[in-house]
């Protein structure tokens, strides 16, 4: 079964790197797909690679990758036990947020992954990946400021699934203060593990 699960997102990490949907492949390095353990109960959803993931073609390999490795360690995860992917596969130039036209394009993959996947919660890092999975799933977007660490239940094709949204790591980057409540947010996710 794994490796079934493994070849299908290996097809998709294809599809990304051959990507030209929107013009974000002319200024890519690397294409992003994702990484981490394809039988994950939790899959975490961050925004778009940075600077740092598009030279490495991995996922939160920066300053905010550092602090997701806190987060998870404080939880006793690790990222072999969880699968990590963003909204957009490949960096925006200058890390600007990602445009509505390239979300809709790119959010397929992201949706393929999940229905691999099949987690049994979905963690979503800050306002744009809680945004997408907000409104895949029927549910009222809101601020992140608002919901974060709160939990939302919906029914899937696969089963239960939980959403948790938190802040994105990058903010802990910016204001030390936000890892405390960051890490009450992921007290909440280990609540459901």
């Amino acid at each position: 079964m794994f490796q079934d699960f493994d070849m299908n997102l290996e097809h998709i990490k294809n599809e990304i790197s051959n990507c030209r949907k929107c013009s974000l492949w002319k200024t890519r390095t690397k294409t992003v797909s994702g990484g981490g353990n394809p039988n994950a109960d939790i899959l975490f959803i961050g925004e778009a690679p940075g600077r740092n993931e598009d030279l490495k073609g991995q996922p939160f390999v920066g300053r905010a990758g550092k602090v997701l490795d806190e987060l998870l360690e404080s939880i006793d995860l690790s990222r072999d036990e969880v699968f990590i992917a963003n909204v957009l596969k490949c960096r925006p130039p200058n890390n600007r947020n990602p445009l509505e036209t390239e979300i809709k394009k790119c959010t397929p993959y992201l949706t393929k992954q999940i229905e691999i996947i099949q987690p049994k919660i979905i963690v979503t890092l800050g306002s744009f990946a809680t945004n997408f999975i907000l409104d895949t799933y029927g549910l009222i977007k809101e601020n992140i400021s608002k919901i974060h660490g709160k939990k939302f239940e919906v029914n899937t094709l696969f089963g239960k699934l939980i959403i948790i949204p938190v802040f994105h790591p990058a903010v802990v980057t910016y204001d030390k203060n936000k890892m405390v409540e960051m890490k009450k947010d992921f007290k909440v996710i280990s609540n459901y593990l």
